[in-house]
């Protein structure tokens, strides 16, 4: 029978890890990966008997490829602390490893905030609601982006998964605009560092496509004023990663009295 092995990335989740790892009794194997973690995260993976990678991983990318690396099953299941899987998901989680034909199988997403779920107009880089969690062993590349890295995969896409992981998107609306501050400073980053469009203009018009095809076409619209708001998210990402880009670059030097002080030292 072909070994599976869940792998999360952590940092600092000591009040989310317990639950999320008391639901993988189904895994012959959890492999927890801490990133730069100050809290218990450590002692709560040790009581579980996971296997432990410690160190600092400033991208997504190399933090999960190291989670995979480290891993010994077959498959790979992954995770965040935030998300919970059910006996049904974990049921038929194993159950599709036994075809041997695909590479990888996505898995439905539930979202919630708070405890209200919202299935509908996810996207544009704010959330979504079908995500390729399960593959085998090394068939999954990422890339170098900080936030939403670029995935490839080596091998066919299966039957997607019917039955649906639970995240827990959020806590409060507060949280969701805290998610917004922290992956629009994050994609800001890569843009500086990448390139990319930071026109205004351009991102305006990209930001009116995403809320649209958030609230209508994803139809965000069933979920009342929690669609409109995602929409919003989704709408304002480009747009207020674009301006970050250009506004919270810091001064050169040689511009200004900075630059005097620093001549003079």
């Amino acid at each position: 029978m072909a070994k599976l092995s869940v792998v999360l990335c952590v940092h600092n989740e000591e009040r989310r890890l317990a639950r999320c790892l008391d639901a993988l009794g189904f895994a012959d194997e959890v492999v927890l990966v801490l990133d730069r973690c100050t809290d218990r995260s450590r002692a709560i993976g040790e009581a579980f008997g996971a296997v432990m990678i410690s160190g600092v991983f400033p991208l997504e990318g190399p933090r999960r490829a190291a989670g995979m690396a480290a891993a010994s099953g077959d498959w790979i299941f992954e995770l965040d602390a935030d998300e919970i899987v059910s006996p049904e998901l974990a049921a038929e989680a194993r159950a599709a490893m036994a075809d041997d034909r695909w590479a990888f199988r996505k898995v439905p997403v539930d979202n919630y905030v708070g405890e209200r779920v919202i299935r509908h107009g996810w996207g544009g880089a704010f959330g979504t609601s079908l995500a390729a969690r399960l593959y085998k062993r090394g068939a999954k590349r990422w890339g170098g982006e900080r936030v939403h890295p670029g995935v490839a995969f080596d091998g066919p896409e299966g039957p997607r998964l019917t039955q649906p992981l639970r995240h827990q998107f959020a806590e409060t609306v507060s949280d969701v605009f805290r998610r917004l501050d922290r992956y629009t400073d994050l994609r800001a980053q890569d843009l500086r560092e990448h390139g990319g469009k930071t026109g205004v203009a351009d991102n305006v018009r990209r930001g009116i496509q995403r809320f649209w095809k958030c609230y209508v076409r994803r139809r965000g619209w069933k979920e009342g004023g929690w669609g409109l708001m995602i929409a919003m998210m989704a709408g304002l990402y480009p747009v207020l990663s674009a301006l970050r880009a250009e506004l919270d670059q810091p001064a050169a030097v040689g511009e200004g009295q900075p630059a005097r002080l620093a001549q003079a030292a």
